[in-house]
């Protein structure tokens, strides 16, 4: 295993400049794709290499329920610094773990809140979407949960098909509609409805889990949760044909409170700097395309973070084939 087996550990920060670049240079969905990739590759990367260390670690304890030989001297020396780190990568992976398990609950029981909010808050039209009577200005996207894929609920409160059944429901409140234009008010629709076409809860959910398994990936956190509020915004641009018009509607949600008595997936005016969102949709819409860069700063980090990436997962497989076949060969057959 050598020193490959820390290197996932730090490869995380090569990362980093591209996912400052990025929300500045790609379009926004190109984005958010390009660092939930990097992000979970990373993390998944950096777990396995705390996995493997836990291992040596556990070797190491006494009464450990491994082979006697995987504890032999002779493995340990193959094994160099290792023997140092193994015992404390234990406490390092159960809190990885521990985390990673606390932000799946949480998400879990934000998701069944909100369905329940929802249920309780009236039926959702044909267009899948759900008023809620309240003066509190907010709006969310709800993914769709098991069983209610490509369902919504009528007027009468009986299921049918429906637009955005598919991928889930937009709940928006009487406090924010009333604030909002006609015009506005779609654009805040076609906002949301692109949070649940572009299932962007997804994405947020695994680059949280990787900022939990690795805190050099915060950033990559952060600029996901910004860039899915971009792309949403420039897919609703789209839809109304005006920039402007969803402008003005980010920057009316952003006066009031915008978190929801329930918060869902993605609030709207509540992910990223709203000053940022507005700057960016009265100026001109970014370039489409991935390739090639529209700056030479962003192929650099991009160059850096794709040979990361590629480094880490190189690194975790030459530390795990490195460790099975040292353990294989120390246990007795």
């Amino acid at each position: 295993m050598g020193v490959f087996v820390y290197l996932p550990l730090v490869l995380p920060l090569t990362a980093l400049p591209v996912a400052r670049l990025a929300a500045h240079h790609l379009h926004p969905r190109s984005a958010t794709r390009l660092l939930t990739a990097v992000g979970t590759t990373l993390a998944l990367c950096s777990t396995l290499c705390l996995a493997l260390l836990m291992v040596v670690g556990t070797a190491q304890l006494p009464g450990n329920p491994l082979p006697d030989g995987w504890s032999d001297p002779e493995v340990r020396a193959a094994l160099p610094y290792e023997d140092r780190t193994g015992l404390p990568a234990i406490g390092v992976l159960g809190v990885v773990v521990a985390g990673c398990a606390a932000t799946l609950v949480r998400h879990v029981r934000t998701r069944v809140a909100a369905a329940r909010a929802l249920e309780a808050s009236g039926p959702v039209d044909e267009h899948g979407v759900s008023v809620v009577d309240s003066p509190t200005p907010y709006a969310y996207a709800l993914p769709a949960g098991p069983g209610r894929a490509g369902r919504t609920t009528r007027p009468g409160g009986t299921d049918g098909p429906g637009r955005a059944g598919g991928t889930g429901r937009v709940v928006v409140s009487t406090g924010l509609l009333g604030r909002l234009e006609p015009p506005e008010q779609q654009a805040l629709f076609a906002h949301e409805r692109a949070h649940l076409a572009g299932r962007h809860h997804r994405s947020l959910l695994l680059t949280q889990l990787a900022a939990r398994a690795n805190p050099f990936l915060i950033p990559l956190r952060t600029a996901v949760a910004y860039s899915t509020e971009r792309w949403a915004d420039e897919e609703a641009a789209r839809a109304v044909g005006s920039r402007r018009v969803v402008a003005r509607a980010v920057g009316k949600a952003a006066l009031g409170p915008a978190r929801p008595p329930v918060e869902g997936p993605a609030a709207f005016a509540a992910g990223g700097p709203v000053p940022r969102r507005v700057a960016a949709l009265l100026d001109a819409a970014p370039p489409t395309r991935f390739w090639p860069p529209a700056s030479a700063h962003l192929l650099l980090a991009a160059l850096t973070a794709t040979a990361g990436t590629t480094a880490s997962a190189l690194s975790s497989v030459n530390a795990t084939v490195a460790l099975v076949r040292i353990l294989h060969a120390a246990t007795p057959l």
